[in-house]
């Protein structure tokens, strides 16, 4: 399991951005690693979110590489983008998906790019 796309998920259950505390929902995201599938399910709903790894069927699915949405999860990649891109499939809820989209975090200050690119 990826630490930055675990820590996000913990973040995301502990405190609810405020876009998806209007939410309401399931949402599945399917990660592949060669020919390994991490699936990661979102509840919404109530001003709560929680997140197991329940393969169940979802108002809506994201499916990606687990490389691109680490990269999402940290800011690095902008899902929007990607799916333009077509390395990113989404099905389902559209609001839904532009809800979790907004919840993704931007991309890093100045400072913090210049160290990413600098391998620190």
């Amino acid at each position: 399991m990826s630490e930055p796309i675990a820590e996000f998920f913990e973040r995301l259950t502990r405190s609810v951005p405020d876009r998806l505390r209007r939410a309401d929902g399931s949402l599945r995201i399917d990660l592949t690693s060669g020919t390994t599938t991490e699936r990661w399910f979102i509840t919404i709903g109530k001003g709560a979110v929680s997140v197991s790894h329940r393969n169940a069927k979802a108002d809506a699915v994201i499916r990606t590489s687990k490389d691109l949405f680490e990269g999402m999860v940290t800011g690095r990649v902008n899902a929007m983008a990607g799916a333009l891109r077509g390395v990113v499939s989404l099905e389902g809820d559209p609001t839904l998906l532009v809800l979790f989209q907004r919840a993704l975090p931007g991309p890093p200050a100045p400072a913090e790019r210049a160290s990413i690119t600098k391998g620190s």
